[in-house]
């Protein structure tokens, strides 16, 4: 992973004034690497039973279909308020930089499905706690939750403590 880490580029006051967004642009553009990422975050729940993988708008929709594709599983996308087609149940979560909030479809998870929740980084661990609260509504299991990145300095894993957290690479 010393390459992936390599790969990330810093930017600075993005997208508000003192944060160093981690930019995942350069790993999407390089092939080998993307597939190595892809590879990683898939392996710890090869044996899982995937049955669906759910990834947060919008980085989260690129390595959560990918790592949908990899485990032979369904993909939901978790998306911004407004944005779903169909009746949907919404968290909102504070984040490093303001509030959000988050929708998924009312019948996108059911009572028999295990997830695998999927996204470019996990900061605070707002949006991760929102995304865990709309799958395990209709009773679904969440095996996990995977990350390229965990800024550790933000300690976003504790409000993650039910569930396993894999993350590539740390800062």
């Amino acid at each position: 992973m010393d390459r992936l880490k390599a790969t990330i580029r810093d930017v600075p006051d993005f997208p508000t004034p003192g944060i160093l967004f981690k930019d995942l642009t350069p790993v999407m553009a390089d092939a080998a690497l993307l597939r190595a990422v892809t590879d990683a975050l898939a392996a710890p729940y090869q044996t899982a039973g995937i049955t669906l993988v759910a990834g947060m708008e919008a980085r989260g929709f690129i390595f959560g279909s990918l790592v949908a594709a990899a485990l032979n599983a369904g993909f939901i996308p978790l998306r911004k308020p407004g944005k779903l087609p169909y009746r949907t149940y919404q968290v909102g979560y504070s984040l490093e930089y303001g509030k959000a909030a988050l929708e998924m479809h009312i019948d996108a998870v059911a009572a028999q499905d295990t997830v695998l929740l999927v996204d470019d980084l996990i900061a605070t661990g707002g949006t991760a706690a929102a995304s865990c609260e709309l799958i395990t509504r209709n009773g679904a299991r969440i095996a996990g939750c995977a990350f390229v990145v965990e800024l550790d300095f933000l300690h976003g894993r504790k409000l993650l403590s039910a569930y396993p957290v894999h993350s590539l690479v740390h800062y």
